[in-house]
């Protein structure tokens, strides 16, 4: 049995039962009283085909299950048996093991993917990439309406502009700082809407002509050098309120305004250029949320039905006022010819679902062996789906997908059975709501070592949905830790991405999506900027992003979709791909390299350093986590740092902390020291929180304390390394000893 597969004991809430299902009944009167009649479907067809489908898979996800703990035995028994010396191993030994057990699989012939009815912003428009924690429906609206951004205000806002010769932000509005930021947006349409002459410093008005753009400069005209890229305006041809862009199939719209405080001063009255941002937002189940429970999945699953029926609102306080948020509608224009063009005013949404491994109390499941906790995965693709429904079918004013489709990312599978597991799954989803066959579609996160060294093969079983693949290098080094956690200790985290392994499989991922087929069909990602704060340094770097032939990568906030937009004018992804479609596929042999320490003779000085550095990234994270069901905030660092934190920066902090210990390098009573002082640092960062709850005040009492131990001294029992068996334990135990 694994860790999930035990029953957490929080199973006393008053059920509902259906069949071999036991529903909590907070879940089931949700769903029977909020959504079936609204989705327009019958309550004893769905729940009977839910108690048929979960009959069917939970076997067979048992067995996947099984199948993983199986070969990290035999893993685990291999470098025991064939131990490294100075930090290398008999590699061509080593992969032939790995081909005996399967866990690498043989390459079969070369195909394509098929994926039909695909929205444009996954298939042909590259753009930033929101992950939002959808329980929280602030947060959730926030990344729905940032498909559109003030570029005036991303500058403005950031360390962008700097704070030198009196061009601090302040209070109120800083003109010196404005001006930085004037100047910085024309600088951005000089180069990607060049003007036939002049500068946009010098333009002092728009008009529309014949279906042409002119733009005044003083007493002379001119137009674009490439006039197809002015593609509409709004207002009259004569005063044009807006006028639209378009570049490498991203819009930008100079707003106009005389009468606004900064468009009265502007010589052409521009009072803002706005951009197109995040093209896309993950709506998140998983890695960035905390919900343990039926009340906390209820959370999840309303705010997604709120945004799969449009109709989603949250009122909220800021600065002593009463807001409320809501979806934002579409934007209408009209083209050069005097016709109406219509663009999505919201990020195309997909959800990411749970994976294969944990379960949930929300539904207890009794398939002849007495009752279990229904595995979350499978229960996520069931519920959410059919929450859908009224905008696959195109019911909604405020659409989602245009074509008829649901997106489901899919993380934590292991290799091509997992992913034709899931692919299997949706297929039945499907029957039981009467959809067509492959709506719904499914984005493949390449952040195991088995998904990545079998790419191709998990691509093939998912070839009729697949509509996204990605890397991820925190929950990808968890595993590449925890899967070799008795091969020798490990390279100090921060060395981590010098080694072979990542960047080949950085490439390695890109070089298989176009080799498929991706190209025009699925986005290929990469992943999170986690410094919310640093955009000056983001702007600076995350450009190799697209220039590695990614059609996506993430960001931490609408603002950062914004900045990281700029990216995507500077380069063209789609010939970047075509371009390395040519080249020499990344080698397998480096993914495969294990990144082990040669020398481990780290003075004690370094190895606090890197004691203290992951103990306090565990602490900071898990105690929000923990006490106030917190799966996602920008978390200080040791520096005082703002990251953006999710659990799989917990798992390669904790799995690196239990290698250290597995190999000697240091021990246990320097670990719990490490964690008591930071615990201390901790409680001092979060000081200003009233609802936080201290760890060093008693350590002994302190749920958050204790979950950060396990995560470490039992990090290398964890299941793949994983960090939410513990987290889920631990809330449920907290959450039940407070409500007794």
């Amino acid at each position: 049995m694994t860790q999930s597969q035990t029953p957490s004991n929080n199973n006393q809430a008053e059920r509902i039962q259906k069949g071999c299902l036991a529903i909590d009944k907070t879940l089931y009167d949700f769903i029977e009283n909020e959504v079936l009649a609204k989705v327009n479907v019958e309550s004893d067809s769905y729940w009977s085909s839910f108690a048929d489908i979960v009959k069917q898979f939970t076997p067979r996800n048992k067995e996947l299950l099984a199948i993983r703990d199986d070969m990290q035995s035999k893993i685990d028994q291999w470098h025991l048996d064939n131990p490294a010396k100075d930090g290398e191993i008999d590699f061509a030994k080593y992969k032939q093991f790995l081909t005996d057990i399967g866990y690498l699989l043989p390459e079969g012939e070369a195909f394509q993917v098929s994926t039909e009815n695909v929205d444009a912003e996954i298939a042909s428009i590259p753009g930033p990439q929101l992950v939002v924690p959808v329980r929280n429906a602030r947060y959730a609206l926030n990344a729905a309406n940032a498909r559109w951004g003030s570029f005036y205000d991303a500058l403005y806002g950031t360390d962008m502009i700097d704070t030198t010769d009196g061009k601090d932000k302040g209070s109120s509005y800083n003109p010196k700082r404005g001006a930085e930021v004037v100047a910085y947006a024309k600088a951005f349409l000089d180069e990607h809407f060049a003007l036939q002459t002049g500068s946009y410093t010098d333009v002092t008005g728009f008009s529309v002509a014949d279906g042409q753009l002119q733009i005044a400069l003083g007493e002379q005209n001119t137009g674009l050098k490439n006039p197809e890229k002015f593609v509409g305006y709004v207002g009259s041809e004569q005063q044009p309120s807006g006028i639209l862009l378009k570049n490498n199939n991203l819009h930008v719209e100079i707003q106009i305004d005389a009468n606004h405080p900064v468009g009265k001063d502007d010589p052409a009255h521009i009072k803002d250029v706005l951009l197109e941002s995040a093209i896309t937002a993950i709506q998140d189940c998983e890695d960035s949320v905390a919900a343990v429970d039926a009340e906390e999945k209820v959370e999840v699953y309303r705010n997604w039905f709120g945004l799969m029926n449009g109709d989603l609102t949250e009122t909220f306080n800021k600065n002593g006022k009463e807001y409320t948020r809501q979806l934002n509608p579409d934007r209408e224009y009209t083209t050069p010819e005097g016709g109406k063009l219509v663009l999505p005013g919201r990020a195309l949404l997909l959800i990411r679902n749970v994976g294969h491994l944990m379960q949930n109390p929300a539904i207890l499941v009794d398939l002849g062996d007495g009752q279990e906790e229904i595995f979350e995965g499978i229960m996520d693709v069931l519920i959410t789906s059919l929450l859908s429904l009224n905008d696959i079918k195109g019911n909604n004013t405020l659409s989602n997908s245009r074509e008829g489709s649901m997106y489901i990312v899919k993380p934590k599978m292991h290799g091509p059975d997992e992913v034709k597991f899931a692919n299997d799954l949706f297929a039945a989803v499907e029957q039981a709501l009467s959809l067509p066959a492959n709506t719904l579609k499914i984005g493949i996160m390449d952040e195991e070592r088995r998904t990545t060294i079998n790419l191709k093969e998990c691509i093939r079983q998912a070839r009729e949905r697949v509509i996204f693949i990605n890397t991820g290098f925190l929950d990808r080094t968890g595993d590449e830790i925890h899967t070799s956690m008795k091969a020798g200790a490990f390279v100090r985290k921060g060395d981590m991405k010098s080694q072979a392994w990542q960047p080949a499989y950085e490439q390695w991922n890109v070089d298989v999506g176009l080799e498929t087929g991706l190209l025009g069909r699925a986005q290929i990602g990469k992943g999170m900027w986690a410094k919310p704060d640093e955009m000056k340094e983001m702007v600076a770097t995350k450009s190799g992003h697209p220039k590695a032939g990614a059609t996506t990568a993430w960001v931490p906030s609408p603002t950062g979709a914004t900045l990281h937009s700029i990216h995507y004018h500077q380069i063209n992804v789609p010939e970047v791909q075509e371009s390395l479609k040519s080249r020499n596929r990344a080698n397998i042999d480096d993914i495969l390299t294990i990144p082990l320490a040669k020398d481990t003779n780290w003075t004690e000085e370094e190895k606090r350093q890197e004691l203290e550095n992951n103990a306090q990234g565990i602490l900071g994270y898990v105690v929000r986590w923990i006490d106030q069901g917190i799966g996602c905030s920008k978390v200080p660092d040791i520096n005082d740092v703002g990251l953006m934190e999710d659990r799989a920066t917990l798992r390669i902090s904790s799995q690196h902390i239990a290698n250290w210990l597995q190999h000697g390098i240091v021990n246990e009573e320097q670990v719990m020291d490490a964690l008591k002082r930071m615990a201390k640092v901790v409680d001092e960062q979060n000081k200003g929180d009233s609802n936080y709850l201290p760890m060093a005040a008693d350590f002994d009492k302190s749920y958050a304390f204790k979950a950060a131990c396990d995560l470490v001294f039992k990090g290398h029992e964890q299941p793949s390394g994983y960090t939410e068996p513990l987290l889920h334990q631990t809330r449920l135990a907290m959450k039940r000893d407070r409500a007794s």
